[in-house]
């Protein structure tokens, strides 16, 4: 049987893109055959080119790249600029609680972590939020585990019915939830889903996630394509890097996206690229994925997709998130804390993970500053609610 290249399908879009209604995992022996497999260009040709196809992403992933990083970087800066400008927004997140239902061997919240549990209250999520406000930020990102029974989607459209008039935007990273709840949260005033796959290796994935409402791989590769339906400005998508082979797994992240875009082109889409860290449990990475390996992950992302979010939080040390201002990252978290109640009790115990930069706000607005960009705390006034349930609209 010949393959997918031989066979005259080298971007393989056919086979990724159909059916339409739903994505399926990708075959990785497909996807190691495109990046390991022979080049179809040369890779500084494809730097000239304004639209890729998927097998051209396969090529800027693959070892042959790697010795083209400079040019990456440089073309990735030249199309950041004229997409983006200066503009990198800044945003933390407000953990809400470290209660999980998933045993999931890389997580500090893994239900198998013995760590101090907590939900915050009302009043006590409240308080987290004034802090953060009262920092600066603008653009907030509600996290907690995985446990409904904990904290279900009652609690988020109170939270978020209470704070979207302090805050320019709310997203979320929670449990995966249904079409109708995505809903109710954008009429509460949450704008944007973050839901990470962590691994688009199916062995992995089996691999890593030991019991819990994750452990189901197809349910949860098609929670994007809800919060898209259900009418959300913007879905987040990502890998946790350290699983599997990032290679392959970037070119999965550039194929999600895409039929994100082909099938849902009304909705926004963001891609993170969280590397492991230490936590709970003491998991170890399966694969190392280097500060160079990340670089030229996100580089080849950024020319694949112009117009795509690319999110760099403090998982990454400073001096590497300095040096990527301007190479393609938009969005950057600051002064960030991964515990429930860690802004009002910075010593409280039970994160998720360890922080990689560790500065305040003021210090990463001021070294992007430094290299001649502007940290965007709000770039936009809710000035009135659309007439369908209350979300509110940018100017």
């Amino acid at each position: 049987m010949p393959s997918r290249i031989e066979s005259g399908d080298p971007a393989g879009l056919t086979y990724f893109l159909v059916p339409e209604q739903e994505f399926l995992a990708p075959d990785f022996a497909v996807l190691q055959e495109l990046v390991y497999g022979p080049g179809h260009k040369p890779v500084p040709e494809l730097l000239n080119q304004d639209r890729l196809t998927i097998a051209d992403l396969a090529l800027l992933l693959s070892p042959a790249a790697t010795a083209f990083l400079p040019a990456m970087a440089a073309r990735a800066a030249a199309i950041t600029n004229r997409r983006f400008g200066l503009a990198i927004q800044i945003y933390a997140p407000l953990y809400l609680s470290s209660y999980c239902g998933n045993r999931c061997q890389y997580c500090g919240f893994s239900a198998e972590n013995s760590i101090p549990r907590r939900v915050l209250t009302m009043a006590e999520a409240e308080a987290e939020a004034d802090i953060l406000a009262a920092r600066g930020f603008s653009h907030l990102l509600l996290v907690s585990g995985e446990a409904p029974a904990k904290l279900g989607v009652d609690y988020l459209v109170d939270l978020a019915s209470s704070l979207r008039t302090r805050f320019a935007s709310i997203s979320i990273e929670v449990q995966p939830l249904n079409e109708e709840d995505y809903r109710r949260l954008y009429q509460a005033g949450i704008v944007s889903v973050a839901v990470y796959q962590e691994t688009y290796d199916p062995a992995v994935y089996s691999q890593v996630h030991l019991a819990g409402p994750k452990t189901n791989m197809t349910n949860r590769l098609a929670v994007p394509a809800r919060v898209a339906a259900a009418g959300m400005r913007e879905v987040g998508i990502g890998a946790l890097l350290g699983l599997a082979d990032w290679r392959l797994e970037g070119l999965a992240l550039g194929m999600h996206l895409a039929w994100l875009r082909h099938r849902y082109w009304r909705t926004g889409v963001s891609v993170s690229f969280p590397r492991l860290r230490p936590a709970a449990g003491g998991f170890a990475p399966l694969v190392e994925v280097g500060e160079r390996e990340l670089a030229q992950l996100l580089f080849a992302l950024r020319i694949f997709d112009h117009d795509v979010g690319l999110v760099l939080s403090t998982r990454e040390e400073a001096r590497f998130r300095d040096g990527m201002i301007g190479l393609g990252p938009t969005r950057y978290s600051a002064g960030s804390c991964t515990a429930p109640g860690g802004y009002g009790d910075p010593g409280v115990d039970g994160e998720q993970f360890a922080i990689g930069d560790q500065r305040t706000v003021g210090e990463v607005c001021a070294a992007i500053r430094a290299r001649g960009h502007d940290p965007i705390l709000k770039d936009w006034d809710v000035t009135f609610q659309d007439m369908a349930g209350g979300a509110q609209i940018p100017v």
